[in-house]
């Protein structure tokens, strides 16, 4: 490793101690700023009882109570001591020649005034002219220090090649096979530069990775370095993003050079979409964008052949990002981080479990099954829930009970066993759940039961669990009228069973009506609009089709929910039986299981 490496490296301390430092000598200065202010507030009010003014001080001359009167050549201000006064007073005079004329016309007159004349000090001229400049000096000094602190270093994190950070290694990642095979031939590139060169190849200069959060979009960037063994230069979108003009391109400038002369590396750019999105012609902070955006473009376009620098960026808007980044010789690639399946699931687990002690009963592969569309952070979420639920209930492993029950607090949220609830709500919630579970039951597409309960959990008064033992990639529209139905039938058990209805069915309605929309809007699954996609977020786009298409929209929505609560309500008046008896078996144990479910009902 080169030591000009390792010594950038070295420089984070200082930087950090730096920011320190200024950050005291702000307080510092902000502690000045208050004693001068405190100051000359007491002394102001301290002048104005010791302040006498002109008219008045005319009228004591003119009394004759005037015993000494001390003043500075070419000064205004003078010092008076009235007779039968302890303490002097100040006075300002407008004309010093009118004033001077008039006190010597009295002493002619025979009053006794004692007139003392200083000259002029440059030193206290100077000092008291300094003092008078001093806030206005300290506010000048503070704007200077807030502009180091806004533009200070480039706040890239450099993780050294020889390094714990950057040991890791594709072996770390798991459930992402294909994504490592892609990226494998960035990995080649750094290790064998000159190899591509004199087959004439061009190497991407950028890759874009998009995905929703957990994903391991950070970490597969991570294992790239560690991988090419080579610097790994981190930093998010936001971090460009300044409160003063131009200091954004400025740190992207920055960013570069260091990279340059790390030479090969890889910068990190997480969250690009904050720096990244389109640009538009508006002023202020918009503007800012446009000009960090803008330089990104410009460094990017400016590697050199024999610069090995690789740019990898990760967002989960890539809808957001300017044209421009997307083009050939920027960001070239596009890949794709999916939330893993089944046997990703299982390698995930086993990686997050190498310290962790399960019992022997575990099995991994049955968590894998029951996580379906569970990203790799929520997988180790759930195992570090599953360990802390097992501490606190002092087992000596992780048993199968913790990990349902982490999934459940991951998914559902609290158990709120201390929530006191009235009969009626708990009434309620039991024929809520138990028509979710009884329509779900009769619809082919819909998974099976796991288990029922009316014990709040987060925001939810009760919940219906479903096995989710596959990865589903396509929905058909029987799947998704189906999942309405399910999705409705706990306001139509509420409605059967007690003849009113309640706001317990608002999240069911919002996501049923979702679909609903989505079917005909996005999926163009309406029988009377066609195979047609209406999504858009500009309602005026739609006016191509005809003034009336959102009443159209409206009004086959509606057809749609109407149909799958009337669907729900049917099934339920088939299975009466079994919906009283299932309400009635939750209201005794608040929770079944799904063996205890399919044994009431068949």
């Amino acid at each position: 490793m080169r030591k000009d490496v390792i010594n950038l490296n070295k420089k984070g301390n200082k930087k950090n101690n730096s920011k320190w430092y200024i950050a005291g000598i702000i307080l510092l200065i902000l502690a000045i700023i208050a004693s001068i202010a405190i100051y000359f507030y007491m002394n102001k009010n301290k002048d104005k009882e010791n302040t006498l003014a002109y008219t008045d001080l005319i009228k004591q001359v003119e009394a004759g109570n005037i015993e000494k009167i001390e003043m500075t050549v070419g000064s205004t201000s003078l010092k008076v001591k009235i007779k039968n006064e302890d303490e002097e007073k100040k006075a300002i005079v407008p004309n010093t020649q009118t004033f001077m004329e008039l006190i010597q016309s009295k002493v002619q007159e025979g009053n006794e005034i004692e007139l003392i004349q200083n000259k002029v000090n440059p030193l206290v001229t100077i000092s008291q002219n300094l003092f008078s400049l001093l806030p206005t000096l300290i506010m000048i000094a503070l704007i200077v220090l807030l502009f180091q602190m806004q533009g200070l270093g480039d706040k890239g994190k450099v993780y050294d090649a020889e390094e714990k950070d950057t040991k890791t290694k594709f072996d770390d990642v798991a459930g992402l096979d294909e994504e490592k095979h892609e990226l494998a031939e960035i990995v080649d590139f750094l290790k064998k530069p000159e190899e591509f060169h004199k087959m004439g190849a061009k190497v991407p200069r950028g890759v874009l990775l998009c995905g929703k959060p957990g994903t391991g979009k950070t970490l597969i960037a991570k294992a790239i370095a560690g991988e090419a063994n080579v610097p790994f230069i981190s930093m998010s979108g936001s971090e460009f993003i300044e409160m003063f003009a131009g200091l954004g391109a400025s740190r992207v400038r920055k960013l570069f050079e260091k990279a340059r002369k790390m030479s090969p590396c890889i910068i990190f750019i997480d969250e690009i979409d904050a720096i990244g999105a389109r640009r538009t012609s508006n002023s202020g902070a918009e503007s800012e964008n446009n000009q960090t955006l803008n330089q990104l473009l410009v460094e990017m376009d400016g590697f050199e052949s024999e610069e090995n620098i690789i740019v990898l960026a990760a967002t989960n808007r890539p809808e957001m990002l300017d044209q421009a980044l997307l083009r050939p010789g920027r960001f070239d690639r596009q890949i794709m981080i999916a939330a893993p399946d089944q046997r990703g699931r299982e390698e995930i687990l086993k990686i997050h479990s190498k310290d962790k002690k399960f019992a022997e009963d575990v099995s991994l592969k049955t968590i894998s099954e029951d996580t379906a569309g569970f990203t790799g952070a929520e997988l180790a979420n759930v195992l570090n829930e599953a360990a802390i639920i097992a501490t606190i209930n002092k087992h000596e492993a992780i048993t199968n009970q913790d990990l349902d029950d982490a999934v459940k607090k991951v998914t559902v949220g609290l158990e709120k066993h201390s929530r006191i609830i009235s009969d009626k709500d708990k009434k309620l919630t039991a024929f809520h759940e138990a028509g979710h579970a009884i329509v779900s039951r009769y619809l082919e597409t819909q998974n099976d039961i796991k288990e029922v309960s009316i014990i709040p959990r987060g925001v939810a008064g009760g919940y219906t669990m479903y096995k989710t033992n596959e990865d589903k990639y396509y929905i058909s529209k029987t799947e998704m009228e189906e999942k309405m139905i399910s999705l409705l039938g706990g306001r139509a058990a509420e409605k059967i069973a007690l003849d009113d209805i309640s706001t317990g069915a608002s999240n069911d309605l919002e996501v049923a009506t979702k679909i609903a929309k989505d079917m005909v809007t996005v999926y163009g699954m309406s029988e009377n609009l066609g195979p047609i996609s209406l999504k858009t977020d500009d309602p005026n786009e739609l006016l191509i089709y005809g003034e009336k298409i959102e009443d159209v929209i409206g009004a086959e929505v509606k057809i749609l929910m109407d149909t799958a609560y009337n669907d729900a309500q049917k099934i339920l008046l088939a299975h009466m039986d079994e919906l009283n008896a299932v309400a009635k078996k939750l209201l005794e144990k608040e929770v079944i299981s799904g063996r205890e479910f399919y044994e009431i009902v068949g």
